[in-house]
């Protein structure tokens, strides 16, 4: 009997680290399949359905949310992300020379043009001579408003400049007030401005209606450089799991999700 017991402890002596080593390579496994994407808070009623569907697949998506534009590709240089669903075309090459990053598209979502949205008037000519207008302050998105508000007649900025800034307006007959907010905010600024450039994202969030908007970005050519992306570090731009899951994104599922959600804020890119 006690020769039985010692060859028996042998035997776990031997076999305890080969199940810990097994152990450990269950896990690495598993983990290989785990996929932090980082997006806005706004997105999530549209990716919620793709984390289901790849989940059965044998995908793990764990989806990481932020409150503004400044923090997603940070996190994505410094790994604390996989991927991230945020950001257009012209805001990640310009992210790229400022940060010497190197983040690239992996895939198209959708293309949400610009709106100019007021509470207090109904139409781009109700504005008053001295009203403010507010746009998002991040470099890439306010020059884009301020393209967008010389679209609509209210201001001319100088042609030579790619990204301006309110310094760089040459002509304001209305003498407007035009502010650079946080992204975010501009929702909330149209309780005190005659009108505010807002990002899909946050109109979403703040639920504004489509009655409120008083001149969108036209969809055409010069738009091209703003279809939004998901983007991954360039050295993971052929991952095998990061394409199906952009292959899952642009699904007629998903087609069907931005139309819902999104009311035509936001149109499919793909």
């Amino acid at each position: 009997m006690k020769k039985s017991f010692k060859r028996f402890s042998w035997l776990l002596v031997l076999l305890i680290p080969l199940l810990i080593v097994a152990g450990c390579g269950k896990s690495s496994s598993s983990s290989d399949k785990t996929v932090k994407v980082g997006i806005m808070g706004s997105d999530e009623k549209i990716w919620k359905p793709i984390q289901k569907k790849l989940k059965s697949e044998g995908v793990n998506i764990k989806l990481v949310t932020f409150t503004d534009y400044n923090q997603p590709n940070a996190a994505l240089t410094n790994h604390e992300i996989d991927i991230n669903s945020f950001q257009h075309t012209y805001f990640m090459d310009q992210w790229n020379k400022a940060h010497k990053s190197d983040i690239v598209s992996i895939g198209k979502t959708v293309r949400a043009p610009l709106r100019l949205y007021s509470k207090k008037v109904k139409s781009v000519s109700d504005i008053k001579k001295g009203a403010q207008i507010t746009i998002p302050n991040d470099s890439t998105n306010e020059g884009r408003a301020l393209h967008l508000l010389q679209s609509a007649g209210l201001i001319k900025v100088d042609s030579k400049v790619a990204l301006p800034t309110p310094k760089n307006i040459t002509q304001n007959k209305l003498n407007l007030k035009v502010t650079a907010v946080d992204a975010a905010q501009t929702p909330r600024s149209l309780t005190d401005a005659a009108g505010a450039v807002i990002n899909n994202e946050f109109a979403a969030e703040a639920k504004l209606p489509n009655s409120e908007t008083i001149y969108k970005e036209k969809l055409n050519k010069a738009s091209i450089p703003y279809v939004n992306i998901i983007a991954a570090n360039k050295s993971d731009k052929n991952n095998k799991t990061y394409k199906k899951i952009v292959k899952a994104y642009q699904s007629e599922a998903t087609k069907k999700l931005i139309k819902k959600y999104f009311h035509g804020l936001s149109v499919p890119a793909w």
